[in-house]
């Protein structure tokens, strides 16, 4: 049994408040390698991801995802490195294996020390012309649609203790 991979996904948890220290190349490379072994139907691999580390084109972006939420806080929270999840609209089911991305991206990133949450509104973010230009620069077709963003970097709190589960959480039937 891999007891210690149930540790790991019993215990990761979304940071919300980064070092200001980008992270290390081999643990970038390690947690892409995570999302790219996600599940996806029928084995297709028809998401792709997009890392972005350029500080400026970050802050851009969080100001994207800022004015969609309609708050004054960075909703990036200071992280430093971010991976972008699209998924090809014309596959079924494109959000689902998009979905599974996201998360080995997450789980992946707790494997090597790094804190991750996921953003929302990474669909809306890409609809826009601003960010369809951002796509066309990336080299990702109008027919992939924006799932998540995971936001990477060194966490700058305490490790959070799991809130407790709910009673009802599983039902059997």
């Amino acid at each position: 049994m891999k007891l210690e991979t149930l540790q790991s996904l019993k215990e990761r948890r979304s940071i919300s408040v980064y070092q200001d220290e980008q992270i290390k190349e081999e643990e970038l490379q390690a947690v892409l390698e995570a999302g790219m072994y996600a599940p996806t139907s029928m084995g297709k691999q028809s998401p792709k991801m997009v890392v972005v580390q350029d500080p400026e084109t970050v802050k851009i972006l969080s100001e994207m995802n800022r004015e969609i939420m309609g708050v004054e806080f960075d909703p990036f929270y200071g992280a430093p490195t971010i991976v972008i999840v699209f998924a090809e609209s014309e596959e079924t089911p494109h959000i689902e294996d998009a979905s599974l991305v996201m998360g080995n991206l997450m789980n992946g990133a707790y494997a090597v020390g790094l804190g991750s949450c996921w953003i929302h509104r990474a669909r809306q973010m890409f609809k826009s012309e601003a960010g369809q230009e951002y796509m066309k620069k990336w080299g990702i077709p109008e027919s992939y649609k924006g799932v998540g963003i995971c936001i990477l970097g060194y966490p700058a709190c305490e490790h959070p203790e799991p809130k407790e589960r709910k009673a009802d959480y599983v039902v059997r039937a």
